[in-house]
Order: structure tokens, then sequence, then C-alpha cells
């Protein structure tokens, strides 16, 4: 059957058949830059930075705290500023075994529990376990003091009557003798070097993550990263443990290079009280 179409038709058509293939091709290549502009990081920890610590409170109006919060963390836990508190009383955790899942969220390495972790009770309000993850090095510091890692244990709160919705217990660590978790992880969080990247761990006991020794601080303080939402009750385990220089470098050595030193400088105290729970009542 002979062609419809005039020869300078054909022509037309063709013409426009090769624009819109280059179009396509363009619009598919801005599509795919602009989903890189969308997973570059939102935030670094390099002083000077146009997105660093400095300026978090800046770069989004939900992060105005990061910069203008009176209760921002980290802190410095310094001797003379710790009221010694016996009736707080030693922090009731009470965990289980549950599905977790390990990721490079490119700032730090996080393992989250995929169901119910357990919980601590804090003033007399469950918080259940979500996540935890590390710092290095410590965020927080001891009589200016700061060590060479940090854990965090991240706990929310579904009682509606309560004011503060998320607390923390953490964990400080000197170079010294291996941490068994982190043995336990070395080899999944070594498969995911510099690359966002996350994988099924199967079950785990928030149990073997081992907060030695009874004493603890306590202060109300924030998040340590954007948004920096503040009414968090921290606890902070008063012994140190102890980690290798090994597992150290290898969790500096996962995260995006903008983060190998992922600690937030220390903020303001702000006239707030630093209780110290010591069963013998000693510093």
């Amino acid at each position: 059957m002979a062609s419809v179409f005039a020869p300078e038709t054909m022509k037309i058509q063709t013409k426009h058949i090769v624009f819109f293939s280059i179009l396509i091709f363009f619009m598919h290549s801005s599509s795919i830059s602009a989903q890189e502009v969308e997973h570059e990081i939102e935030f670094d920890y390099t002083k000077g930075s146009d997105k660093g610590p400095e300026l978090w409170g800046k770069l989004k109006k939900e992060w105005e705290a990061c910069n203008n919060g009176k209760l921002q963390s980290p802190i410095d836990l310094t001797s003379r500023r710790v009221k010694t508190i016996p009736e707080l009383g030693e922090l009731k955790r009470s965990y289980k075994p549950c599905d977790a899942t390990i990721k490079n969220r490119g700032h730090d390495i996080s393992l989250y529990f995929d169901g119910n972790a357990g919980s601590i009770e804090v003033n007399d309000v469950v918080y259940n376990l979500q996540q935890v993850h590390w710092h290095s090095p410590s965020e927080h510091s001891i009589n200016g003091k700061r060590y060479d890692l940090e854990l965090h244990m991240v706990h929310l709160s579904s009682d509606p009557n309560s004011k503060n919705k998320i607390a923390v217990v953490g964990q400080l660590y000197k170079i010294g003798k291996p941490d068994p978790v982190l043995s336990l992880l070395s080899k999944d969080i070594s498969s995911m070097i510099n690359q966002k990247h996350e994988k099924k761990m199967g079950v785990m006991n928030p149990d073997d993550i081992k907060i030695s020794g009874k004493r603890y601080y306590r202060y109300l303080g924030s998040l340590t990263v954007p948004p920096c939402t503040e009414g968090v009750i921290w606890t902070i385990n008063k012994k140190i443990g102890t980690v290798s220089k090994e597992q150290v470098e290898l969790l500096r050595e996962a995260v995006h290079d903008y983060a190998e030193f992922n600690a937030r400088p220390v903020q303001p105290l702000n006239d707030r009280e630093i209780h110290l729970y010591s069963p013998n009542s000693k510093n």
C-alpha cells in the first residue's frame, strides 16, 4: 500500500522524531541529575563548611533549633556542675531479641530494630528501643575530655501524656579491648564502605550491648544531628567502655569523608542541671 504522506511531510516527521528523541534524552539526563542532587548530603561535620555544624540551624527552617535552641546536645559533663541524685534509681532496661538491619546512612553506621526490641523506663514512662548508632570521637566529654567513640541507643515513647518523647542512652569508649558487638558487625560494616547500603542481620539481642556499671549522668538535651529536636532525656553511662583502634577506624572508613569525624561540637550548658545517679553517693 502506497504511503499517504508526501516526501516533504516525511522529512518534517523525521526531523520531529529526531528532535523529540534528543529532548527525551536530555529530560532523562536531567532527571538523573536531579536525583543525584537529591541524594547529596544535607549537612556535614566540617568546620567552616557551608553545611557545617555552625550553620545547621540556617540550612532549613525546621532546623532552627540547631542554632537557637537552649537545650542542645552534646555537652561537657563537668564535675563541678554535677549534682548527685540517689533517688534517680538504677536504669530499668528490658530488652528482647529482635530482627535488625544494619545501615550506612552516610553520616553514621546504624543498627535498626525491625520489631519489638524492648524498652527502658524513665520517670515512669516506657521508651521503646528504635536504633543504635556510633559517633567518633565521642560527642559528650567528661571534664573537657573527649573519648574515642560514643554509642547512642535511641528510644521513643508512644505515651500521649509524655512531655519528652525521646530518650537516648549513651556509652563512651576508650581504646582497649575490642567491643563484642562491633566485632560481630565488622564484616558487614566492611561490605558497605563509602556506599549507602543496608543489610538484614537476622535476630539480634540489644542486651549484647553492654552498659556496664550502675552510675550514670542524666540531663535534658537534644538530638545531636539536624533537626536538633529538644526535650531529649539523656542517660550517659559513667563507666567508660573499651573499643579497639581497628574498630574505630572501620567506622570512620565506612561513612562518607565528610563524616569521618562525626561528632558535633560541645554545646552551651545554659544553666542546665546535670544529675548523677550513684548508689553509694560518691562521684
